[in-house]
């Protein structure tokens, strides 16, 4: 008489596989939680690089002052302008919401003119952070971004 054909795994087999994939996701973890981190940071620096190139060139355009505020505890960057009834806002943008970073400046504030000359952006340095991964912008007098 022939032995009936397997069709299922073994406790142990099933024992081995798994401690296999837990040990091979212990190794995996930690580089998959940097790209993503390194990600957010890329993503979250290009969305303030053109905020910024926003407001440089709505200064220009609307040949008056515009202002960029940064809030660094909520990570939320505020564009305004001069309106007739005052400072309106243009854009606001959320990043810490956004990307789960942390925001840092050494100003709270910059201002561009009606021929996009920045008045307190003379190295601004702006610092963006999440987990282990951080990028620094830094906005000449000019306006340019490094």
């Amino acid at each position: 008489m022939r032995p009936p054909n397997r069709s299922a795994f073994t406790l142990l087999e099933l024992t081995v596989v798994l401690s296999v994939l837990g040990l091979l996701m212990a190794i995996a973890a930690p580089g998959i939680s940097r790209s993503r981190n390194a990600a957010a940071v890329r993503a979250a620096s290009n969305d303030l690089a053109s905020t910024i190139s926003f407001a440089r060139q709505a200064a220009l355009t609307r040949r008056g002052l515009v202002a960029i505020a940064f809030d660094t505890a909520a990570g939320v960057v505020t564009v305004r302008a001069a309106g007739p009834g005052g400072p309106e806002r243009i854009l606001w943008r959320d990043l810490g919401l956004s990307y789960g970073i942390v925001l840092r400046a050494n100003r709270d504030s910059a201002v561009y003119d009606a021929r996009g000359l920045g008045y307190g952006v003379s190295n601004l340095t702006i610092t963006i952070r999440r987990g282990s991964a951080v990028d620094t912008l830094t906005l000449s007098r000019l306006g340019r971004l490094r």
